[in-house]
């Protein structure tokens, strides 16, 4: 087994709360599971003290934990699923990912992930970085959320990836369909998401949380029951674009989640979180190009459209 380690400095002044929660809050994408483990294997510490789950922390200092991770060999397993491939060469695959299909494994996920279905396109050829569960993972898409993602298939292609991601120097864009209709054309969110303070499935917009922002544009109104909208971020928050625009009292069809009300548009059956990733821009990891991408509209998108309009 390797080892990941994972620590957060408290700053002062910070609200008070449980150092299982804090973490939860900090590291999205690591399993409860796996924090739970090193909880009672006695690996998180508190400024140099062993401490349980239930430690609340109410002081400045240095919470840090060692997670034990997986042997290469234990990590998903190929399987034949079909897939859209914008693009793919020897460094990356682009695919339009299918609404309803996981990005990769975790708690409870069966074995038809995104990560299944690459291992099996690629022949296995994906970025050991995020091994096992998330080979060549260096972005994700909401389970419901349709689109375009990229996926690394060389470690070096990974890394540089992840930081043009986290640097912001890419370009994403997405279109959802909202209820309610904005009174603007257009508009930007600048409010830090976190996770809520009571229901922690959920995200929410929080004093506490980390920055981000949303530019948002409505591409077409449909009557005054809802709209479709444009949104192009510039952070990669958890939930963002449905936290946002719920904040707007703009929640995305299909999403009771973050505020959508089915009682208010009885004639529409809606089969899902209606959010897809339209386009996106990336410098190729290993040559001097920008790239461009677009995926259509998925045939379900154009079907609620027809109704509506």
């Amino acid at each position: 087994m390797s080892e990941r380690i994972i620590e957060f400095n408290v700053p002062k002044g910070a609200k008070a709360g449980r150092a299982d929660k804090i973490f939860a809050a900090q590291f999205d994408d690591v399993s409860r599971v796996r924090l739970q483990r090193a909880f009672e294997s006695g690996l998180v510490t508190f400024d140099g003290q062993v401490i349980d789950k239930r430690f609340k922390v109410n002081q400045p200092g240095l919470l840090r934990a060692v997670l034990e991770e997986p042997d290469l060999g234990e990590g998903p397993k190929a399987v034949a699923i079909p897939l859209d491939i914008i693009y793919e060469d020897e460094s990356l695959v682009v695919v339009n990912k299918m609404p309803g299909m996981i990005t990769h494994p975790g708690s409870g996920t069966g074995d038809d992930t995104l990560v299944h279905a690459l291992l099996h396109h690629c022949k296995g050829n994906l970025s050991s970085v995020g091994a096992p569960d998330r080979p060549g993972i260096v972005h994700r898409l909401d389970k419901e959320t349709s689109g375009l993602i990229v996926v690394a298939k060389n470690d070096l292609a990974h890394h540089k990836l992840a930081s043009a991601f986290s640097e912001r120097e890419t370009y994403k864009r997405y279109t959802a369909l909202v209820q309610g209709v904005p009174k603007i054309s257009r508009g930007s969110v600048k409010e830090p998401i976190g996770r809520h303070p009571v229901m922690r499935t959920k995200m929410a917009v929080v004093f506490s949380g980390k920055e981000a922002h949303t530019d948002w544009q409505v591409v077409q109104r449909f009557g005054s029951k809802a709209a479709m909208i444009s949104c192009v971020i510039h952070t990669g928050r958890t939930h963002q674009i449905r936290v946002h625009l719920s904040s707007l009292k703009f929640p995305i069809l299909g999403d009771p989640t973050y505020g959508y009300k089915a009682s208010r548009l009885k004639e529409l059956q809606v089969p899902r979180v209606m959010l897809h990733s339209t386009e996106l821009h990336i410098q190729h990891p290993e040559r001097d190009e920008l790239m461009q991408f677009i995926a259509p509209l998925p045939d379900d998108f154009n079907e609620i459209i027809e109704k509506l309009s």
